[in-house]
């Protein structure tokens, strides 16, 4: 099933295939919300321990649009995933499956993972992917001052919780960013400057809603020229079949 999925996915290139829609649960738009209740799926697959053999063959299917790499795509669509925390990847996983955060494009393809030990497994082959140190950065004419500038913002107000070098903080949830692609850390950040993201922390939400459109891409080009030593590398073919 997996495998003929892929198919499906790899053929509609970036096209939801027909399905029953998302559920959808109250957001940060809810008077209720608390980010990241210890409750459902998501705390279930927090406590099993991943296989990561297990774990690819589930990924097949997330593959077709993130790549067997992991690599995702450098126009922002797909993020990045290799090597990122998987509290982060059962998270947002669980939170798609329940209709918390919206993505009709993944829903199709995350509701085909069976139950949280698949959770479990597929974020444990994920983190364990090469983090690539080529994708998508900020290629503006004006790169250099967009760095520098986004630079003095981050470590204002961003590092105390991404980290220095963009490592993120796993047990609190906090995502890698280091190897993520420009153009999606823009959308994300204003997306949840804006509220359209309805699962974000309301900490981030706070701190980032001041920012500019400019001062964003600042950020995000910062962002982007971030490195981890010794956890990045150039990510390997995909495997035969």
């Amino acid at each position: 099933m997996k495998t003929s999925l892929l198919l499906i996915g790899l053929l509609s290139a970036g096209i939801a295939f027909a399905g029953p829609p998302a559920p959808k649960h109250g957001g940060i738009e809810s008077k209720d919300y608390k980010w990241n209740a210890d409750e459902g799926e998501k705390s279930e697959a927090l406590k099993l321990k991943g296989d990561k053999k297990r774990g690819e063959e589930a990924y097949e299917v997330c593959g077709a649009c993130h790549l067997p790499s992991g690599a995702g795509r450098p126009d922002g669509t797909f993020p990045q995933l290799a090597g990122q925390h998987t509290t982060v990847l059962i998270k947002q996983m669980a939170d798609i499956r329940a209709g918390t955060r919206d993505n009709p494009t993944m829903y199709p393809f995350a509701a085909t993972l069976t139950d949280p030990q698949e959770l479990a497994d597929a974020a444990a082959y994920i983190e364990s992917l090469c983090i690539p140190i080529e994708h998508g950065k900020y290629e503006g004419a004006d790169a250099a001052t967009q760095v520098a500038k986004g630079k003095e913002l981050y470590e204002k107000q961003c590092l105390e919780c991404h980290g220095k070098n963009g490592e993120g903080v796993k047990d609190k949830f906090y995502p890698v960013i280091a190897g993520q692609h420009y153009k999606y850390l823009l959308r994300q950040m204003t997306e949840i400057r804006d509220g359209h993201r309805r699962n974000a922390n309301p900490d981030m939400v706070k701190i980032i809603k001041p920012y500019t459109n400019d001062q964003l891409v600042a950020i995000s080009a910062y962002q982007s020229s971030l490195v981890m030593p010794g956890n990045m590398c150039k990510p390997k073919a995909g495997k035969k079949k």
